[in-house]
């Protein structure tokens, strides 16, 4: 009897795993593919899992809200002290002020920043991401150290092309993702002002 009670718990804890299985809300495994890949639907590609190789992680950054210009150590910035007002999530062909673009990374966004100089068909291969992503924010920086820098709260990877493919691997990972420290905040319905 006791064998039997031992095997039907078993069994109802295997049936209970794998039916939990089927109902995550995790966002990176609703396209896992049997190698353990994660499925960009957006390019028919298939996208690695997890960080990205390269990406620096800045921890313990200030989150405080100023009025004033900050001097952020890294360039582009990837969090600190930053405008009360974000900048809503989308392609922008011009600078805007960068404490806004801090406040979008702090909701989540994925910023994407380029060369002023790049060239047009690289720039629109970076505007599809912003098309294609839930918070991706996309724009010239000056200054930059590589030709294209993506940046989440408290993470960056500097990249030397739009074709690189670390570069949708972390839009894929930060997107949203784990690093947000204001989960369930939109980047859309804050400013689309530039100046």
């Amino acid at each position: 009897m006791r064998r039997l009670s031992v095997a039907l718990t078993v069994s109802i804890i295997a049936v209970s795993l794998i039916a939990a299985s089927g109902c995550s809300d995790d966002k990176s495994s609703s396209n896992t593919t049997p190698d353990g890949t994660t499925g960009d639907t957006t390019s028919g590609t298939t996208v690695p899992p997890g960080e990205p190789e390269g990406t620096v992680t800045y921890p313990d950054l200030d989150r405080s809200h100023v009025d004033t210009p900050v001097d952020y150590p890294q360039t582009p910035p990837v969090g600190g002290p930053h405008s009360a007002v974000w900048q809503t999530c989308q392609f922008y062909g011009v600078e805007f002020p960068k404490e806004r673009g801090v406040h979008s990374m702090e909701h989540g966004a994925v910023w994407i920043t380029f060369d002023p100089n790049l060239a047009a068909a690289d720039v629109a291969v970076l505007a599809q991401f912003a098309e294609d992503g839930n918070e991706v924010l996309v724009s010239p920086f000056t200054g930059l150290p590589t030709p294209v820098v993506a940046s989440a709260w408290g993470k960056q990877l500097l990249l030397e092309s739009v074709s690189d493919p670390l570069l949708a691997q972390f839009v894929a990972y930060f997107d949203d993702g784990p690093q947000t420290p204001e989960t369930g905040t939109p980047c859309a319905q804050g400013t689309t002002e530039t100046s």
